[in-house]
């Protein structure tokens, strides 16, 4: 006969305490002394127990289980769909928010549900997976500024936090980063450089980070003496920062700078001065933006500007904890700086 699975009077039994005490210390109830937490922990250690979790989530209404959200905006086809989550996985700054999304959860017996909302009907299925229980809450990394799927969980009260500001004012918490100081900070190190003919690869221009960082930048110039700076937009991607460089060098061969909006587009900016015989940084200096895994396997290794998104990631799975325990009532906004990383491109 196969033995019996430990229970909570077996546990209470190995740590000489009650049964409520141990129930209190499984469900996460903060008003036990840590020294009890400690003592009916090793218990649960030796008798091998394992909490039921229907009936855990019974007790504390938790599910311990978070839905990360990747969203956009439209009505998408289904070949679209399909195009718009193999670019998220192959996009290195997703794989960075999982990262430290889930080093936040995982030491707190918490998990994440991957869902994908790009289609008004995938944003009503992630409102109704959250009013039925399915996470506690949602974390909320938007692709498109006119995303709707903010204002639909906040007018739900749905617990959630977002990656980034969102494009309309919604009462609900984000992080995000001083994208207008990377910009600032790109233009200085090219002018310490010597450079003096510089151009900027956007990202969408329709996106509030793109535009944050490419005032920065021209600001910065700007106050060198640097009225006029060319711009090509970009799509965050390799292919785009080709073109966005091709393009460039065609109305501007003389250039000496370059800051791209992110590590891919300047992994592409510098295949196209390559394939133009130009030397990078001898020639053209490139300055990327992110500090992804691209900027130390792209040859030159990348000078660019980091974005601590591993932190972020962690910070907004933090406060949408907060949020659902009703330890933080009001939204808020975390803010986080970058730095100049310099490397071998400029």
């Amino acid at each position: 006969m196969s033995r019996q699975a430990p229970t909570l009077e077996d546990v209470a039994r190995e740590a000489g305490v009650s049964r409520a005490t141990v129930s209190r210390v499984v469900n996460g109830v903060r008003n036990v002394d840590p020294a009890i937490q400690d003592l009916v922990r090793r218990a649960i250690e030796r008798t091998g127990y394992a909490p039921n979790q229907a009936a855990r989530q019974l007790v504390t209404r938790r599910t311990t289980t978070v839905a990360l959200v990747v969203s956009g905006a439209g009505d998408a086809s289904e070949t679209e769909r399909n195009a718009f989550a193999t670019r998220v996985f192959a996009d290195p700054f997703f794989g960075r928010i999982v990262g430290g999304v889930v080093g936040h959860l995982r030491p707190r017996s918490m998990h994440p549900v991957l869902m994908f909302a790009e289609t008004p009907e995938a944003r009503q299925e992630v409102v109704a997976y959250l009013r039925q229980g399915g996470a506690d809450g949602a974390l909320v990394v938007s692709t498109h500024p006119d995303d709707p799927l903010p204002a639909l969980l906040a007018g739900a009260r749905l617990p959630a936090v977002l990656f980034a500001r969102p494009g309309r004012p919604v009462p609900l918490s984000y992080v995000d980063l001083a994208h207008r100081d990377g910009g600032r900070l790109a233009a200085e190190h090219l002018l310490e450089r010597g450079c003096r003919r510089m151009a900027t690869v956007t990202g969408p221009l329709a996106v509030a980070a793109s535009q944050e960082r490419l005032a920065g930048f021209r600001d910065a110039l700007a106050r060198h003496g640097h009225p006029c700076v060319p711009v090509a937009e970009g799509g965050f991607t390799v292919d785009s920062g080709m073109a966005a460089m091709t393009s460039l060098l065609a109305e501007h061969p003389g250039l000496d700078g370059v800051f791209a909006a992110n590590d891919l587009m300047a992994q592409g900016v510098i295949q196209v001065l390559r394939d133009h015989g130009r030397r990078v940084p001898g020639d053209v200096a490139v300055i990327g933006f992110d500090d992804s895994s691209v900027a130390v396997t792209c040859r030159p290794r990348l000078t660019t500007v980091r974005q601590p998104v591993e932190e972020m990631a962690a910070t907004m799975a933090r406060l949408l904890d907060e949020h659902i325990k009703g330890e933080r009532a009001e939204p808020t906004s975390m803010i986080f700086d970058p730095e100049l990383v310099v490397r071998d491109s400029a």
